[in-house]
């Protein structure tokens, strides 16, 4: 059983789109670990939500493709510990596990506490340093440091489907306490638009999409204007950025985008750091 009444429903629905690209004939990536998380109850939770939002599952899919290129990119350069905030049910410290880099997920302690066990009990070893806590409010600096962390080495966040439900003081938060303590960082995250948060981009598609996660008790509260502002702020440079609509084309030549709110829906990965002058 999910359990799903003990741990955040999104992250079970996050978790069922990922796993439906494994049925695909040539899939953007593949996930043999997800289904071990997800059953009967998991799949009604994310049915309710796709009936008012079916276009979902195309954005989790081709976020995550986006997200595992840039952590392959990473590991590639010589990254040697991954971050990923708000971790959920995701799966890269199995799936991208890699000799001398360890993985750090911060998330609620019932989350982690489900996945650890359903990994174990199918015989599989998390390889990762499951961290509970609050990553705003018990302040992240401080938690990485109680568990391990070496903030002088080249890290990796992943900070996936989290930015829209907070605010700007609590993006500020997290961004700092990742420049200020760190030599050399690079972090990956989806953004929202702020015209989509005002309700300025004069289209009744996208307005309606947003009502509608609000109705489900998600309402997007945060959406960015500036995403190079917001890097140069805390010294680092936006080396990526796409729009969900241009990786759907990107990743499948000759799809149309399901929704014109991926317009508007933002992926972008920053590099910088204390240690970086260039």
């Amino acid at each position: 059983m999910s359990l799903i009444q003990n741990v955040a429903g999104t992250a079970f629905v996050a978790a069922e789109c990922r796993a439906e690209e494994n049925l695909e004939s040539h899939p953007l990536y593949r996930d043999p670990i997800v289904s071990l998380f997800l059953d009967e109850e998991s799949k009604r939770a994310a049915d309710r939500i796709f009936v008012s939002f079916p276009q979902w599952k195309a954005s989790v899919r081709v976020r995550t493709r986006y997200v595992d290129d840039w952590l392959d990119r990473q590991l590639q350069k010589g990254f040697r510990q991954v971050v990923v905030l708000g971790a959920g049910l995701d799966t890269r410290a199995q799936r991208k596990a890699s000799p001398g880099v360890a993985y750090f997920e911060i998330d609620d302690g019932s989350t982690l506490a489900f996945k650890s066990t359903r990994l174990l009990e199918n015989g599989i070893d998390p390889g990762v340093i499951y961290i509970a806590g609050d990553y705003i409010a018990d302040d992240l600096a401080e938690l990485l440091r109680r568990n391990g962390f070496d903030f002088s080495l080249p890290t990796h966040f992943i900070w996936e489907g989290n930015t829209a439900y907070l605010d700007a003081s609590a993006v500020a938060l997290v961004l700092d306490g990742i420049a200020q303590n760190l030599q050399r960082f690079s972090v990956s995250f989806d953004y929202v638009a702020q015209a989509l948060i005002t309700n300025e981009t004069g289209d009744p598609e996208t307005a309606a999409v947003v009502a509608r996660f609000a109705a489900m008790g998600a309402p997007w509260t945060y959406g960015v204007s500036n995403i190079g502002g917001l890097a140069e702020r805390i010294g680092a440079k936006v080396v990526d950025r796409f729009s969900i609509a241009e990786l759907f084309r990107r990743y499948w030549p000759g799809r149309t985008p399901d929704s014109r709110i991926f317009d508007y829906y933002w992926i972008c990965t920053l590099e910088g750091g204390r240690g970086d002058n260039s």
